[in-house]
Formats: C-alpha cells, sequence, structure tokens
C-alpha cells in the first residue's frame, strides 16, 4: 500500500469554475480527490460568460486581494495548459460629466493600489481602434484585467486536474443525498469519502434546498456573441460603458456616484429595471461577446426576450464598433448570488459536508483564492 492511500478523501460536486478551484486546491493539500457533476459535458454558467479575471470590479480588500492571487493562478493553468489568455486590461468609457467624475475621482482614490491609467478621446485610441471617440470625456485602463475564453479554458482545467493533480472525474451521474461521509446517487449507487464540498451553482433544489433562504437568489444574464472580426483585428481591452459603473461595488465609494446614479434614473429607467450594463470582451478566434442583463429571481424565465438584446445593442452602439458585427450567437447564463452583500457563502451542514457557492458573477475572478482560502481553514 503507498503513502497515496492513506491520504485524506474529498469529493466535490459541480464541476464548475468553484468546484473545479476547490478540486485543485483539496488536491494541492494532499487529497485524493473526486468531482462529479450530473451533466455528461460543462455546460453551465461558468461556460457562459464574459471570461473576464475582472479584478477593476472588485473592491479593495480582502475581495480584490484574492483577486489578484486569482489572477496569478489562472495565467500559471493558462501557461500549464496551453490555454489562450490575454492580459490587454479593461477600459471603463466616459461620455458624461456624471461618468468622467466617478473615473477621475476614483482614479485619484486608487491609482497607486491599481495600476489606473486615466487617458482622453486622443489617446484612448493607443489601446483600441473599437472605441467612438466622438463625445469621448475619458476612459479609464486597467492593466490587470485578464481576458480568458471560458469555453476553452474549463475543459482544459479539467483535464489539467485529471492529469496533473490525480483528480478522479465522473460526469454524467447525479448526487440526490449527501449525508455524513457518503453520498447517494440517483441509480441508488453509495459512494463514501472524508469530506464532501458542494458547488452546486444554479441549482439550489437538488441538495439541501433548506440551507438557501432569502441571502441567496438566482440572476439570469443575457449575451450573444459576434463573428470572429476580418483580418485578425483586434479591439483591444476589455470595453464597459458608463452604466457598468454602478454594477460594480469597487465603484461605490466615490462621492460621485450618487450623482451618476439619479442621472441613469432619469436616462435610463428601462436599462435599470433590466440590470442591464453594456461590456465587451474578445477570444482568442476574435469573437466579440457582447452582454449583459441581470434578471433576479428564484426561479428565472427560460426564454430569453429580444427587447433586452436589442437594448443591450443598442447602447453599445454609443461607445464602440467593429468590422462585422454579424451576431452568431444567442444564450443566457444563470448563476447564484448572495442577495445580503456578502461575496459568497460556506456553510458546514452536517459533520463532513460542506455547501460553497453565491460567487454571483465573479466566481472566475474570486473562486481560485477562495477555494485555497477554505482549504486551509479546514
Amino acid at each position: 500500500m503507498s503513502l497515496h492511500d492513506h491520504s485524506p478523501q474529498a469529493i466535490v460536486v459541480g464541476a464548475g469554475i468553484v468546484g473545479l478551484a476547490m478540486a485543485r486546491a483539496l488536491a494541492l493539500k494532499g487529497h485524493r480527490v473526486t468531482i462529479i457533476d450530473r451533466s455528461p459535458t460543462q455546460e453551465g454558467a461558468s461556460l457562459r460568460n464574459f471570461g473576464m479575471d475582472w479584478l477593476i470590479g472588485q473592491p479593495m480588500g480582502p475581495v480584490y486581494e484574492r483577486a489578484v492571487r486569482g489572477r496569478t493562478i489562472w495565467k500559471e493553468v493558462c501557461e500549464a495548459t496551453s490555454t489562450w489568455y490575454d492580459p490587454v486590461g479593461s477600459l471603463q468609457l466616459a461620455y458624461r460629466k456624471e461618468e468622467a467624475d466617478v473615473l477621475a475621482e476614483f482614479h485619484e482614490q486608487e491609482r497607486h493600489l491599481r495600476p489606473l491609467r486615466l487617458m482622453n478621446a486622443s489617446t484612448v485610441t493607443e489601446l483600441s481602434g473599437a472605441v467612438k471617440t466622438d463625445g469621448l470625456l475619458s476612459a479609464l485602463h486597467n492593466a490587470e484585467d485578464l481576458l480568458i475564453d471560458p469555453r476553452e479554458a474549463i475543459p482544459n482545467l479539467t483535464r489539467w486536474l485529471q492529469e496533473k493533480l490525480s483528480v478522479t472525474k465522473i460526469f454524467g451521474k447525479t448526487v440526490v443525498e449527501a449525508r455524513d461521509g457518503a453520498l447517494v446517487f440517483s441509480d441508488g449507487g453509495v459512494m463514501e469519502t472524508d469530506n464532501i464540498f458542494i458547488c452546486p451553482g444554479a441549482d439550489l433544489r437538488t441538495l439541501f434546498p433548506e440551507v438557501y433562504t432569502d441571502d441567496i437568489t438566482l440572476c439570469k444574464l443575457q449575451m450573444m456573441r459576434m463573428a470572429a472580426q476580418p483580418d485578425g483585428w483586434r479591439i483591444g481591452p476589455a470595453l464597459c460603458g458608463g452604466l457598468s459603473l454602478i454594477h460594480y461595488a469597487s465603484f461605490a465609494g466615490t462621492t460621485s456616484m450618487e450623482a451618476l446614479k439619479k442621472l441613469y434614473t432619469t436616462s435610463y429607467p428601462e436599462y435599470l429595471h433590466w440590470g442591464i450594463h453594456v461590456m465587451v470582451s474578445q477570444n482568442g478566434k476574435g469573437e466579440i461577446a457582447v452582454g449583459d442583463s441581470h434578471e433576479y429571481d428564484r426561479d428565472p424565465s427560460p426564454f430569453n426576450q429580444e427587447r433586452i438584446d436589442r437594448l443591450i445593442l443598442d447602447y453599445l452602439s454609443g461607445f464602440a464598433r467593429f468590422r462585422d458585427e454579424t451576431i452568431i450567437e444567442r444564450w443566457h447564463g444563470i448563476y447564484a448570488k448572495m442577495t445580503n452583500g456578502e461575496m459568497s457563502t460556506f456553510k458546514t451542514v452536517s459533520p463532513g459536508v460542506h455547501i460553497l457557492n453565491g460567487l454571483g458573477g465573479a466566481g472566475m475572478t474570486l473562486s481560485f483564492a477562495l477555494a485555497e482560502d477554505i482549504t486551509a481553514r479546514l
């Protein structure tokens, strides 16, 4: 019997980015890890996002520090798996005085803490030929944001966990019960282990539904993809219109934010109703992801609304233009989000059975470091 046979065992239920991050952290701590997902292939919210490692959206403090560590891990994983990534950063764009005031104040507050550059209409073209400069008052470049294609990165990460960290993968098998030291499957099978980590994403009903109170809800977002741009044309950094400023907690501490919210209440009431803020990113193939909306409901509609897509594209046309704007895909994703202001929830529901959920739209950014912190505590 090898020494490895005496290592603690752990099972992770859920193969989205949160589950994969937990599997990685546990394996690095010496656990023999099995990751289980009820779907034959990975198809959830982790594959349906922009693919942004999004540090600009995280407020200073422990959350931002986790994002910084997560960025380092993403780069290591991408390089180890030959996965495309682009450290091109992001551009927040301001066409209204109130937007420019928020950017200027944020830059002044945090320019010594983040790699920020405040730019004008003439200098922003150094970074992106997609930005419309007519009426542009200012732009804020954050150099540390990282672009990743989730449709490539998530499967590659899964294979890397199997090949390099000896993680066992079991897909297409549904867990219906988790109890002390054992999982029960829909076919009646049982698997015993030392620790169980349930990372269910949008599935709040199958396992421990009583744990999910009003502190957590679901968020449905609509997104689109434009065709690969001709001749290898790149848009540069991820681009964000002013509406993104009121979506991310990092900008909330600016005194200028109150005036901006007041402006949007008058100018964009329908956008606020559907939680629309518009941003774009480009993957390694040259395709452009466009989105998104935020509909909060414990039971979101399965149907996309053409009206929401039209609002997104109309707003996008005000700050960016592309060489080929053909829409080749439309989809929606659903993720779990905390309603109490917390960035996630971690609960031990019985000895050796733990639930991690509620990272909202920051799963790609925060999961790696959060998983390391949790395993360190355990």
